[in-house]
C-alpha cells in the first residue's frame, strides 16, 4: 500500500470485539528474525529481550508488550516486522514472568513498573550511541511507557526522539471495571487464567505469598490485583495500585513527542476516558492524539476484502516515528 494510507476499518469485521479478536485468532505473519538475550538485573533477577539486528547508525525501537503478552503476540510480531521492513533495529522487552521461564524474584511485573524500562533503555542507548531511538508500548506496555515518560520529563537519553502508545488503558480502575462487563469478560478470563497459573507457581517457591485456595478462588482482575499485585509491589490495595499507576495522571508531564493511538470502541476502556485524555493532551504540545472511531483493542484491521486484510497500527506508528527520526537528522545537518 502507498505510504499515505487513510485508515478505513474493515467492513467485514463489525464491532470492537471482532477487531480485538481478529489479530489473535486469524492473523498470520512471518516470524521476525530476532535473537534472544537474557540480561541480569540489579536485583539479581533477569529480563529477556528479543532483538532485531540493524546497522549501528540506523534507528532503533524499544517495544513493550501488553498484559500477559510476549514475542508471540500478534502486535509484537507486527511491530518487529515493521521495523525490519524499514531497516530499523528493535528490542522487544519481555516483562518479568512473561518469557521462556518464570523470573527468579518474588515480584512480577505490573502496569506501573518503570524501573525495568529505564534499565533497558539506558543500556540500549549506551550500546547504540549513534542510533536514534524510539519507544513503542501496546496496552499495558503503553500505560507503563506513558507513566515512565511522565516521570522522566526531559530526563531521557539524548538519542531518544519519539514514542508511540497503542490502545492504552489510561485509567486502570475504570479499565478493570469495563473488562468485567458483558462480552469483555472473555478477555478477563483469558488474562486471569494465565496470571493465576503464574501466581500458583510463585506461591510454591515463596511461601506466604498467597494460599493456593485463595489464588484458585479469584474471579476478576481486581481480585488478583488485591491479592497479588498490590501487596507484592508496595501498594495498599488494588485501588491504590490503579490510582498510582494509571498513565492518565502523568500525561501532562510528558516532554517527548508521543503518539497516542486508540479506538473509541476499545472493549477494555470506557470511551469517556479517551475524552479526558484529549483534554489533557490539548494542553501538552508533546502529545499527538489519534483516536479513531473503530478498531477495537490493538486491532485496527482494514482492507476491502477478508482475504486481503491490512493492519494499520504498525503503519501509523512507523510513519509517525519515521517523521520524527527525519526531523532529528535534519536538525543535526548543517544549513
Amino acid at each position: 500500500m502507498a505510504r499515505d494510507v487513510i485508515y478505513s476499518p474493515a467492513w467485514w469485521i463489525p464491532g470492537g470485539h471482532l477487531q480485538t479478536l481478529w489479530g489473535k485468532l486469524f492473523r498470520r505473519q512471518r516470524a521476525a528474525p530476532t535473537s534472544l538475550e537474557r540480561w541480569d538485573t540489579p536485583d539479581s533477577d533477569f529480563l529477556e529481550l528479543h532483538r532485531l539486528a540493524a546497522g549501528s547508525l540506523t534507528p532503533r525501537l524499544l517495544l513493550l508488550h501488553g498484559l500477559e503478552g510476549g514475542v508471540r503476540s500478534h502486535y509484537a510480531q507486527a511491530l518487529l516486522n515493521e521495523a525490519a521492513r524499514r531497516g530499523w533495529g528493535a528490542d522487544l522487552l519481555i516483562f518479568r514472568s512473561c518469557g521462556s521461564e518464570i523470573n527468579r524474584a518474588r515480584r512480577f511485573y505490573h502496569s506501573g513498573e518503570t524501573d525495568d524500562i529505564a534499565f533497558v533503555l539506558d543500556r540500549i542507548a549506551t550500546e547504540f550511541p549513534s542510533s536514534p531511538l524510539a519507544l513503542v508500548g501496546v496496552s499495558l506496555g503503553g500505560n507503563a511507557l506513558l507513566k515512565f515518560l511522565g516521570e522522566r520529563g526531559d530526563d531521557l537519553p539524548q538519542s531518544v526522539k519519539a514514542a508511540a502508545a497503542i490502545s492504552v488503558p489510561f485509567d486502570l480502575g475504570r479499565s478493570s471495571k469495563r473488562i468485567n462487563q458483558g462480552f469483555s469478560k472473555i478477555y478477563q478470563r483469558f488474562f486471569l487464567h494465565s496470571l493465576k497459573r503464574k501466581a500458583a507457581q510463585k506461591a510454591k517457591r515463596f511461601p506466604g505469598l498467597a494460599a493456593p485456595e485463595e489464588i484458585a478462588s479469584l474471579r476478576t482482575l481486581e481480585d488478583f490485583d488485591n491479592l497479588i499485585t498490590a501487596p507484592l509491589h508496595g501498594f495498599s490495595d488494588a485501588r491504590d495500585y490503579y490510582e498510582r499507576s494509571s498513565s492518565l495522571r502523568y500525561l501532562k508531564e510528558i516532554r517527548l513527542n508521543t503518539l497516542l493511538f486508540s479506538a473509541i470502541d476499545d472493549p477494555m476502556l470506557p470511551p469517556v476516558v479517551l475524552e479526558e485524555v484529549r483534554e489533557v493532551a490539548a494542553a501538552n504540545p508533546a502529545l499527538e492524539v489519534d483516536f479513531v472511531a473503530r478498531g477495537g483493542h490493538a486491532g485496527f484491521v482494514s482492507g476491502s476484502v477478508p482475504w486481503r486484510p491490512y493492519y494499520y497500527a504498525e503503519h501509523r506508528v512507523g510513519e509517525f516515528l519515521a517523521k520524527r527520526f527525519a526531523q532529528a537528522v535534519a536538525r543535526r545537518s548543517p544549513s
